[in-house]
């Protein structure tokens, strides 16, 4: 067994039982910050769910613009039980992060699990949603860089960074760039599920 294999089934150990939820809308969803962590934290061990909208396809895209694949997920946003969550995800998408931010399943999910101190990461547009659910003031955080001045105006902290931990107000946030950044941003949600378990 090589190295390589070693730590992959140590890791793999390490997040067995743990439970990942990833929430989007059902259109507009940036496939890759979608379909990488989700398939990433499968294989590291953790049970990860997929929860959209409604209960439909989600039509995923590249670059907002690039039609992908069409994805069926495997619950809604509203039978979510924050008691059963670990991590949460939040992907980007221009239309999916504007339209999740509207969605009152959706912020109050963000609300519940920072209030009991539940890792919450988000990628690219999805910064949004925490900025309409009223969590980040005193957080520092990243994003695609034209949530720059959103995310001020709602008390954090903007950093240029390709993964930002942020741990204050007693839960942590786990934010990304892009797409490009997905390495370092599953490897920080991989980090933050072990030390839940």
């Amino acid at each position: 067994m090589t190295p390589r294999r070693i730590r992959r089934a140590s890791t793999v150990s390490r997040l067995a039982g743990l439970q990942v939820a990833i929430i989007t809308t059902n259109v507009g969803v940036e496939h890759d910050e979608l379909v990488i962590p989700r398939d990433g934290l499968r294989e590291r061990g953790a049970s990860v769910l997929h929860a959209s909208s409604k209960a439909e396809p989600v039509l995923t895209y590249r670059h907002d613009l690039e039609p992908a694949e069409i994805i069926d997920p495997d619950t809604t946003l509203d039978s979510l039980d924050p008691t059963e969550i670990d991590v949460l995800i939040i992907p980007g998408g221009t239309v999916n992060a504007d339209r999740l931010r509207t969605n009152p399943h959706a912020r109050a999910l963000v609300q519940a699990l920072a209030t009991v101190g539940v890792p919450i990461a988000a990628i690219c547009h999805g910064p949004w949603l925490l900025v309409d659910a009223e969590v980040i003031a005193g957080k520092t955080l990243t994003s695609y860089p034209s949530l720059r001045t959103d995310i001020g105006n709602a008390g954090g902290w903007w950093v240029d960074e390709a993964v930002v931990r942020s741990d204050e107000n007693g839960w942590p946030l786990i934010t990304s760039r892009t797409p490009a950044d997905l390495a370092a941003f599953v490897d920080t949600i991989t980090a933050a599920l072990t030390d839940r378990a």
